[in-house]
């Protein structure tokens, strides 16, 4: 179950995403004439980043629902692209023969589905020999700010049990490797990246949004619903989203892990 939803605040995180500051760890193995599969596209901006890299290549955009897979397709159209496929589908049973694709893409999928290392597997078999596997996930617990807030320690320990609950892992990011080799692969470059905001703008982009974010998402609701949460719970919190924001010192970094699995 995908834990934030659609919401619109929390498509302003996903729509901020490029390639580039988020997939730079797989950009130095693409080629021009391509295939790739990109599963769980979101909006889309990363997935027309790389349809423009891997052209005359085409791009599958993978999405769970059709509504989702519908926002790839308008931030697609938005660009005029036209080596761009759609499909819905499930990372854990692709519809796709074996050996398809030269590259497999999924940027914050493993932290939300039941079993990462099935989708490996399932990752693996239709990537052609010679072709990668790239994905990058998140490490909640990794994640670090300035200055100290309690509130944003609750925030932390809210999400991870609502994460958890709906049967993801949110400190994935440590443990890609791990699943990469419980699915069997051996050939893996394991990373790290990180984005950081600290920035005034930066803050109140990414402040501002969570503000939101625990009020309005899917995240929100479940939180209420099936942890605990109350309303002035996650007013409180909104509200030192937005004190962190304003802080002229205020920083934070999030870690991610990488993986480049060649097959």
């Amino acid at each position: 179950m995908y834990t934030h939803g659609h919401h619109e605040s929390v498509l302003r995180s996903h729509r901020w995403r490029t390639a580039e500051n988020s997939a730079a760890h797989l950009l130095p193995r693409l080629k021009s004439g391509d295939t790739l599969l990109d599963i769980g596209c979101g909006p889309g901006t990363i997935t027309g980043d790389l349809a423009t890299l891997v052209t005359p290549g085409r791009v599958t955009a993978l999405e769970i629902t059709a509504p989702a897979l519908d926002l790839a397709r308008a931030e697609i159209t938005r660009r005029g692209l036209g080596n761009v496929d759609f499909a819905v589908g499930d990372v854990h049973a692709l519809d796709f023969p074996d050996d398809t694709f030269d590259v497999v893409h999924a940027h914050q999928v493993l932290q939300h589905v039941g079993d990462p290392v099935a989708a490996l597997r399932e990752m693996h078999r239709v990537t052609r020999p010679g072709g990668v596997i790239a994905v990058r996930d998140s490490d909640y617990a990794a994640f670090t700010w300035f200055p100290q807030m309690p509130e944003l320690d609750e925030w932390l320990d809210l999400y991870q049990r609502v994460a958890r609950g709906n049967g993801g892992e949110p400190d994935a990011g440590r443990r890609l490797l791990s699943w990469a080799h419980a699915a069997g692969l051996t050939d893996v470059t394991a990373t790290s990246s990180t984005w950081c905001f600290a920035t005034p703008e930066d803050r109140q982009w990414w402040g501002g949004m969570w503000a939101d974010r625990i009020l309005e998402s899917d995240m929100a609701r479940t939180a209420r619903e099936k942890h605990g949460a109350t309303e002035a719970d996650l007013q409180r919190i909104s509200e030192a989203w937005r004190t962190w924001a304003a802080e002229d010192d205020g920083w934070m970094s999030l870690l991610h892990g990488e993986l480049i699995c060649q097959v």
